[in-house]
């Protein structure tokens, strides 16, 4: 046979690097072989809708190997390690692929185990999460039975898959405790390790100012050491002390252990890339897209989408032995729902933070950047169609990679580097 490409993890990003390949390279040529450890692919967006009831946890799953395009070879296995210098990977019952190219796809995973009694007896009971379609579940469970006390969302640190589907959460459960006629009974704190609501100063300002106006209370600068169980509060470095009745936590992110094996990951078991071109650093024959790599912009399924663009140009060109041209700028937008039916938009890349303006046309839009409308809400939810039958087949979006400044106002303070993203 020919050429080997070897991708590991069916989710988003190496979903859609499989299908776009598939199509692009020779099939007399290139094999390409996709490993995940179970056959079910999670629409993650949809985490945050199953607490509310507004998405049915079956709603969200999948088959992988449906979504992957004919004569791609999946695998269900558990990735032992990586042996960069053999380019072979080896699984946990003894397989060894041989690769000509490697792809790694792993994502990121909530890891409750690494903050000190998060994971312990209020699990599940008190504090929850909704990075997992387990833990939306039981989550829905523990909103239906929360009739007041003080609800806390808390931040553990960054970087975290869509670092807006936090704030998100707490609109959507302030506007949820209204609809129910619970919110007078409710006190509702954001706590995060950053010095506002946002990574980025101007949609930190207007996501804050959302918060004041719904009487949100936000306590910034939060390191979490850890959860002190008896008295249900959580604690900071500083000693800081912040009580709950419910707390919804985003657990520490971490990339997949088989990245640590390997030595190819960072302290958070992302793999280093060069941020335009996602090629391993130290390596020629190893990539790392999506969630996997260490590029500093949001892990979150639109930086998948556009990275997977340029990278799949830039392969084309890697293979023939022609230099790597295409560059990745960062770019993201994402939909934040505000709750009561209205979201607002944000679109930035590694140089660029959240401005206002109009979306996808300058001037027209439809939709509005960070401002709520009930058009964004509408393209929210029209997003799990798009993201099935258009994004994971790998389908062209009329939406270019790179991101323009057309129809955007652009404050003098904008302007950041790309270590700030």
């Amino acid at each position: 046979m020919g050429h080997q490409l070897l991708v590991l993890g069916a989710g988003t990003a190496g979903t859609m690097v499989v299908n776009k390949l598939r199509r692009l390279l020779d099939p007399e040529e290139w094999a390409i072989t996709v490993v995940d450890r179970d056959d079910e692919h999670h629409y993650q967006p949809g985490y945050l809708m199953v607490p509310f009831g507004s998405m049915a946890p079956e709603a969200v799953v999948r088959s992988r190997h449906a979504q992957l395009a004919d004569g791609v070879r999946f695998i269900t296995a558990e990735v032992d390690r990586i042996d960069t210098d053999a380019d072979v990977v080896l699984l946990a019952d003894g397989t060894r692929l041989h690769y000509d190219q490697l792809v790694i796809a792993s994502g990121t995973t909530p890891r409750p185990d690494q903050t000190p009694g998060m994971d312990g007896s209020l699990w599940r009971e008190s504090v929850h999460e909704f990075y997992t379609l387990e833990g939306a579940v039981a989550l829905r469970q523990a909103l239906e039975h929360f009739d007041g006390g003080r609800l806390v969302v808390h931040v553990t640190e960054l970087p975290i898959k869509c670092p807006v589907a936090p704030l998100e959460f707490t609109f959507l459960a302030e506007s949820w405790l209204r609809e129910h006629g619970r919110r007078d009974r409710v006190e509702i704190v954001y706590v995060t390790p950053l010095s506002g609501a946002f990574t980025k100063p101007v949609a930190s300002r207007r996501l804050g100012h959302l918060l004041e106006e719904r009487k949100v209370l936000v306590e910034p600068d939060f390191m979490v050491e850890r959860i002190d169980e008896e008295k249900h509060a959580l604690v900071s470095f500083d000693e800081r002390e912040v009580p709950f009745d419910l707390l919804v936590t985003v657990p520490l992110n971490m990339g997949a252990d088989f990245v640590a094996r390997s030595g190819l990951g960072d302290e958070l078991n992302y793999v280093p890339v060069d941020r335009e071109t996602f090629l391993a650093t130290g390596h020629t024959n190893v990539f790392a897209i999506g969630d996997a790599s260490n590029i500093p912009t949001s892990k979150a399924g639109s930086v998948a989408h556009f990275s997977v663009d340029v990278f799949a140009e830039n392969f084309l060109d890697h293979v023939a032995g022609r230099p790597l041209t295409h560059r990745f700028d960062g770019h993201a937008n994402c939909f934040v729902e505000s709750g009561d039916g209205k979201a607002l938009l944000i679109d930035f890349n590694y140089d660029v933070e959240p401005l206002p303006g109009k979306f996808p046309l300058p001037f027209v839009g439809p939709m509005t950047l960070l401002d709520e409308s009930r058009v964004n809400h509408y393209g929210k939810q029209a997003f799990p169609w798009v993201y099935w039958n258009v994004l994971l087949p790998g389908r062209p979006l009329p939406l270019p990679a790179a991101m323009s400044m057309a129809g955007k106002s652009i404050p003098p303070e904008t302007r950041m580097t790309g270590e700030d993203a």
